[in-house]
C-alpha cells in the first residue's frame, strides 16, 4: 500500500516487544493499540525499514477508529452479497475478489506463521492458541477470543483487550485453471488494503485467455481497501466481458483500467452526497484511491496493463535465460531517471524515490493507462504484485530467485511460496501476488 517514506527509528510494542514501523497504530502480533499507549511505554529499538512506497497526494495520519467491518456470513441464495462495495453487482463464475482460501486450500498453513513469527503462530493463524472467537449467547454479540472476556466492536477489534480479531481479507487464496492468487495482512498494518481478481475465458476461437488484476490501496486516502476491491472486481468484469468478444486484449485491457477508475471515482461520489460531485470538492476530500496491475496470458501474448506501482514480471523455466520485469512504475524516482535528470542509483536513494506519481481515483489529474504486449518465446510464468512483495525482491533476477522453480506446473505452491517470502523478509506491507503459467494451457480456460 503506497504511502510516505518514514523514518528508520522505530519503537516496539509494549506488551509484546514486537517492533513496530513508524506511524503504526496497531500491532501486528498482538493486535495492541499502541497509537494511544503512552510515549514511555513504547521500547526504542535502533532497526531500519525496508523501503516502503510513497504518494504525493494528501498526507494524514490513518485515524485510529477507521471502520473495519468485522467478517460477514456468506449472503443466501438471492440476495446481495454484503462484502462487495455499495452498487457492485456479485460476481458469476470464475471472478474471485476478495475470497478467502477456501478449507480444500488450506492444505498449506498459512504464511503469516512460526518461520515469519520466530516460531509463534500470528494470532488468527492455523495453530495460534487462543484465537478463537466464541459468540456470547445472552447478548448476541462475539467474545474475543484471545481475553475470552470483551466482545468484538464493529471495527474488529476487541472492546476490552484490543486484540484485532482475524479478518476475511487478512489472508486469501484462489486457484484456477492456469492461474493462482493470494493475498496477506503482512506483520505490520491491522488490515489488507490490497484486492485481486482472476478469471479464464474462451476466445472466439475456443483458445484459452487467463486474466489475472491485482490492486493496491493507496493507505494516504480514504477508504483504500473499498477502492482496491472495486477497482479489481470492475476490471476482472471489464476483461472478461471483452475477451470473448474478440477485442485484442491490449484494447480490452485499457477499457479494463477505464472501468476500474471509474469504480474507484464512484466512491468519491458516494462520499460526497447529493450536489456535492465537483472534481474539485473530491480532492478536498482526499478520494479513495489504489494502484492497478493487470495480465492476460493466451496461447502466444502477454499483455500487460497499468497505473501506479504495483508490476508484472516475467521468469522463463530455462532460468539461464533473463527474467525481466515488463512495467515502469509511476514514481518520481522513474520519472527523474526518464527525463534524465538523474541516474538510477541517484533517483532511488532520494527519500522521495517511491512516491507515486499515478494512481486511480477521482484526485487523479489524468488517467494515463499503460499497456504492452509480449511474444515470450519460450514457456515460464507472470508474476503480477504489489509492493508488498517486490520490495524484497526488486530487481527481475531477484524475483527469479524468490520464485520456486516448479512454478508454471505449482502456481498456487508458488504463490504461497512468494508471500512467505515477503513475510520472512519482514511483512513491513500487505502482499498479494498472481502467477500466471505461459502459455495458457489449450483446452482448460472456463467461461467467465
Amino acid at each position: 500500500m503506497p504511502q510516505m517514506p518514514q523514518l528508520p527509528r522505530v519503537a516496539a510494542c509494549p506488551t509484546c516487544e514486537e517492533p513496530l514501523e513508524s506511524g503504526d497504530n496497531f500491532c501486528g502480533v498482538c493486535g495492541a493499540d499502541v497509537a494511544s499507549a503512552p510515549p514511555e511505554a513504547a521500547v526504542a529499538v535502533d532497526r531500519p525499514a525496508p523501503p516502503v512506497n510513497g504518494a504525493p497526494r494528501a498526507r494524514r495520519q490513518e485515524p485510529e477508529d477507521y471502520p473495519l467491518p468485522a467478517p460477514a456470513p456468506a449472503a443466501p441464495a438471492g440476495q446481495a452479497d454484503p462484502t462487495l462495495p455499495a452498487g457492485a453487482a456479485a460476481p458469476a463464475g470464475p471472478v474471485a475478489w476478495d475470497t478467502p482460501a477456501a478449507p480444500d486450500s488450506a492444505a498449506a498453513a498459512d504464511p503469516r506463521s512460526a518461520a515469519a513469527l520466530g516460531g509463534q503462530p500470528a494470532p488468527g493463524a492455523p495453530g495460534a492458541p487462543h484465537t478463537t472467537t466464541h459468540t456470547d449467547t445472552n447478548s448476541g454479540g462475539r467474545l474475543c477470543g484471545a481475553c475470552r472476556e470483551g466482545t468484538i466492536d464493529q471495527d474488529g477489534y476487541c472492546d476490552s483487550c484490543g486484540h484485532a480479531q482475524p479478518r476475511e481479507r487478512d489472508h486469501m487464496e484462489r486457484e484456477l485453471a492456469g492461474v493462482a492468487a493470494a493475498s496477506d495482512r503482512g506483520l505490520r498494518h491491522h488490515r489488507n488494503e490490497d484486492a485481486f481478481a482472476v478469471s479464464a475465458a474462451a476466445l472466439p476461437d475456443g483458445s484459452p485467455a487467463v486474466l489475472a488484476v491485482v490492486c493496491d490501496g493507496v493507505s494516504s486516502a480514504t477508504r483504500p481497501d473499498d477502492a482496491s476491491a472495486a477497482a479489481a472486481h470492475a476490471a476482472g468484469q471489464s476483461l472478461l466481458a471483452a475477451l470473448p468478444r474478440g477485442v485484442h486484449p491490449q484494447q480490452a485491457m485499457n477499457e479494463a483500467i477505464v472501468a476500474a477508475a471509474e469504480a474507484v471515482n464512484s466512491l468519491a461520489a458516494e462520499a460526497c452526497g447529493a450536489g456535492r460531485h465537483d472534481e474539485p470538492h473530491q480532492r478536498q476530500q482526499n478520494a479513495p484511491a489504489c494502484t492497478i496491475v493487470s495480465a492476460v496470458v493466451t496461447t502466444g501474448i502477454l499483455t500487460v496493463g497499468w497505473i501506479g506501482d504495483s508490476r508484472v514480471y516475467w521468469v522463463p523455466d530455462d532460468r539461464s535465460a533473463p527474467p525481466a520485469r515488463l512495467t515502469e512504475d509511476d514514481s518520481w524516482a522513474a520519472q527523474m531517471v526518464a527525463a534524465g535528470l538523474m541516474s538510477e542509483a541517484e533517483a532511488y536513494a532520494d527519500e522521495r524515490a517511491h512516491a507515486i506519481t499515478g494512481w486511480l481515483g477521482a484526485d487523479a489529474y489524468e488517467l494515463d493507462p499503460h499497456t504492452a504486449s509480449f511474444k515470450p518465446d519460450r514457456p515460464g510464468v507472470v508474476v503480477v504484485c504489489t509492493d508488498g512483495l517486490w520490495n524484497y525482491a526488486e530487481s527481475a533476477q531477484e524475483m527469479a530467485r524468490a520464485v520456486p522453480p516448479d512454478a508454471r506446473i505449482r502456481p498456487m505452491h508458488s504463490a504461497r511460496a512468494l508471500v512467505g517470502h515477503a513475510l520472512e523478509g519482514g511483512g513491513h506491507d500487505n502482499v498479494t501476488v498472481a502467477v500466471l503459467p505461459f502459455p495458457a494451457e489449450p483446452g482448460r480456460a472456463g467461461s467467465g
